[in-house]
């Protein structure tokens, strides 16, 4: 963590902005040697019939893996690396506000299905950063929610993912 300083002179701390490049090229670099993992079990080389299935897949991981260490070496030992703060840490807080209920309604939704979370997700988000009375959010999140059912199930008659507990079953779906 680094500070920066603004226009109004008050300083800022946070992560660096080559901090986080390093750590998104180190990303790419795995998902280069997954692809070309991957690519290998499909058959990489050249055959009779000409280049096997994992042959065009196996270059782009090893162009990922290249760029991502080109990256990692700027970001990390450049003359010219970005020292400027990436994120604060209020900035962090309201992105993780917003992040981390998603990654529990993820979870949730494969217990208890969409419809379900959806509307309690729906509902939490207006209560607690939107401001709204429970009373407004539950009727909002409600309202999409059983348009949606309607217009999927009923109407268009595509199912979407009931969860392992489905909590609809007693409504025939």
């Amino acid at each position: 963590m680094e500070s920066n300083q603004t226009t109004d002179a008050k300083p800022r701390q946070g992560v660096s902005t080559h901090i986080v490049e390093a750590v998104v090229a180190l990303g790419v670099l795995i998902l280069g040697i997954v692809v070309i993992q991957g690519s290998w079990s499909l058959g990489s080389g050249w055959t009779s019939d000409g280049p096997g299935a994992g042959y065009f897949p196996f270059w782009i991981g090893v162009i990922l893996c290249i760029s991502a260490i080109g990256i990692f070496y700027q970001a990390v030992f450049g003359k010219s690396r970005n020292n400027e703060i990436f994120v604060d840490s209020e900035q962090l807080r309201r992105v993780l506000s917003v992040l981390l209920p998603a990654v529990v309604y993820v979870g949730v939704v494969q217990l208890i299905g969409l419809y379900v979370a959806s509307a309690l997700y729906i509902a939490a988000f207006m209560i607690v950063l939107g401001k709204y009375t429970w009373t407004k959010s539950v009727t909002v999140a409600m309202s999409v929610v059983v348009l949606f059912f309607f217009m999927f199930e009923v109407w268009f008659k595509v199912p979407l993912f009931k969860g392992q507990f489905n909590l609809l079953s007693f409504l025939g779906y």
